[in-house]
């Protein structure tokens, strides 16, 4: 996500539970990879964790995105720092 996102993030984390949800596991699931990425070894089935979690991550940031052009699209001027934007 872009520095330009960062005001709606705010908003959205504020009055968007389904965002607020996604943010945390989205932490969650980078806190995971840091530990899988800290091992000099992974087994196979490590591995295969790891690539889940890695698209489990991604298909939340995707998620994530949606609902900040959704956010962006319903509230125009929230780029122009108005209150929308708080």
């Amino acid at each position: 996500m872009e520095k330009r996102d960062e005001p709606i993030i705010k908003t959205l984390m504020k009055t968007n539970e389904v965002f607020r949800r996604e943010q945390e596991t989205h932490q969650r699931y980078e806190r995971l990879l840091e530990e899988f990425n800290r091992r000099s070894h992974l087994t196979t089935d490590e591995e295969l964790e790891r690539k889940k979690v890695q698209k489990l991550k991604l298909a939340g940031k995707d998620r994530m995105a949606r609902l900040i052009f959704e956010y962006r699209r319903d509230h125009p001027t929230a780029d122009e720092g108005t209150p929308d934007a708080q």
